[in-house]
């Protein structure tokens, strides 16, 4: 029973890992049961049987991505001290996550935030939910520093966490799209700014 247990998720696990690759070169709304199928070599039904529905399926795919950011950025930022030193290797893993993207078309966030912005439903609702997420944790680590004395108090927390986000979709873009291979230091450069000025 384990061992059955064991191999149903290794399945999923798979079929998610390919439909994080397939979404981001295509999109969330292009991914579906018969392009993962023939991806995977497997049936429809093998593909879509974990999940129960292709909605499923998509709000997987977006949630591992969103894990995959969380791994790289967040999680090895928690270990240096609160404050400055804690927003200093944010940014620097944000940037080097922006410039090694482990997605064909860069930061999945904001190509799902661009294919999605103007499609009510419940995908959407689940990437408002990360996004919103996201901005709430930056928020706070701004806070810390500027509780610590960090950093000083204007701009404020809001403006700052705007400021940095609209950084790193402009750096994504100049990775993507113009193949600039001095965006992600010059990201870097301008974050550390923002937050030091």
């Amino acid at each position: 029973m384990r061992r059955s247990a064991e191999a149903a998720q290794l399945t999923r696990d798979r079929i998610v890992a390919t439909g994080v690759t397939k979404a981001s070169s295509d999109g969330l709304h292009a991914l579906t049961i018969g392009s993962l199928a023939e991806a995977l070599g497997m049936s429809k039904a093998g593909v879509v049987g974990p999940f129960g529905s292709r909605a499923e399926l998509q709000s997987a795919v977006l949630t591992k991505a969103a894990d995959m950011f969380v791994a790289a950025v967040v999680a090895p930022s928690m270990k240096e001290e609160p404050g400055l030193p804690r927003l200093r290797a944010l940014i620097d893993l944000w940037c080097g996550y922006l410039d090694s993207s482990p997605f064909p078309n860069g930061c999945f966030i904001t190509a799902a935030s661009c294919e999605l912005d103007g499609r009510p439903g419940e995908l959407r609702s689940l990437l408002l939910t990360i996004v919103t997420q996201w901005r709430a944790f930056l928020r706070e680590q701004i806070v810390i520093a500027r509780t610590a004395g960090d950093i000083t108090t204007t701009p404020d927390a809001d403006d700052l966490v705007t400021t940095l986000i609209g950084i790193a979709m402009s750096a994504n873009q100049e990775i993507q799209l113009l193949a600039d291979a001095t965006a992600p230091s010059r990201a870097r450069r301008l974050m550390l700014a923002a937050i030091t000025r």
